[in-house]
């Protein structure tokens, strides 16, 4: 199954209403369900959480940078879905399971517009290979500042104090064309949403930041016609 593939299978979720928000998950075989009911799968076939490919994010927005730039948008669960692959769980939450994914290979955020003016009608999905993202983040340096010796150890329980010092350590960097994720997230808005256009190189400079990073591959569509278009 190439990326290809795997977009379209994420449209065709959302274009039959199946599509669950927030939490879905990727099988190897193209399925696509939601996180409840993998959980509920878990508990008389374990073996699927070896069957989890891609992690599929699913939001509506009225913004218009957060079609621009999904993965600004929801940062938050980058580093929490890659403690899952890496092997860790997060003692207390069982957002995304009882089990490790060690074969998890894809984050795709899936953002559609609930807007009614310019922007109405659109679907955006961009897919990115979460060990490129994640080491393009410095996320393997940061939990081992993090974690220490932990990373020797497999099916580690991990505080939310833990994950929440990772996920600081993650925002505090200045990847985005010398902003941090929360200021680079700040200036698309207000150059998307407030009309500063003035802030217009500095947004170009943070959208090729973005595609340094995360490598997306990225398609929108239009969902009256379901053909690919611009935002």
């Amino acid at each position: 199954m190439d990326e290809y593939q795997i977009v379209e299978s994420v449209k065709d979720r959302y274009r039959t209403g199946s599509l669950e928000v927030y939490h879905n998950f990727l099988l190897n075989d193209r399925t696509i369900i939601s996180n409840e009911s993998y959980k509920r799968s878990y508990q008389h076939n374990p073996s699927i959480s070896k069957q989890v490919i891609g992690y599929v994010n699913y939001r509506t927005t009225s913004v218009v940078s957060d079609l621009e730039f999904p993965m600004l948008f929801k940062w938050d669960f980058i580093s929490y879905i890659y403690l899952y692959k890496k092997g860790y769980l997060i003692r207390g939450n069982s957002l995304f399971g009882p089990a490790p994914l060690p074969n998890l290979k894809y984050i795709i955020y899936s953002i559609a517009s609930d807007t009614q003016y310019e922007f109405q009608n659109r679907l955006a999905i961009e897919l990115a290979d979460l060990d490129v993202v994640a080491n393009n983040l410095n996320l393997p340096k940061i939990m081992s500042s993090v974690l220490g010796p932990k990373l020797l150890r497999e099916n580690e329980m991990i505080e939310d104090d833990e994950l929440d010092k990772i996920d600081k350590q993650v925002r505090r960097q200045k990847l985005f064309a010398g902003h941090t994720w929360d200021d680079a997230d700040d200036i698309v808005y207000l150059y998307f949403h407030r009309n500063e256009r003035e802030l217009s190189k500095e947004v170009l400079k943070i959208s090729e930041a973005y595609e340094r990073v995360f490598r997306p591959r990225r398609v929108v569509y239009d969902t009256k016609t379901w053909q690919p278009v611009l935002v």
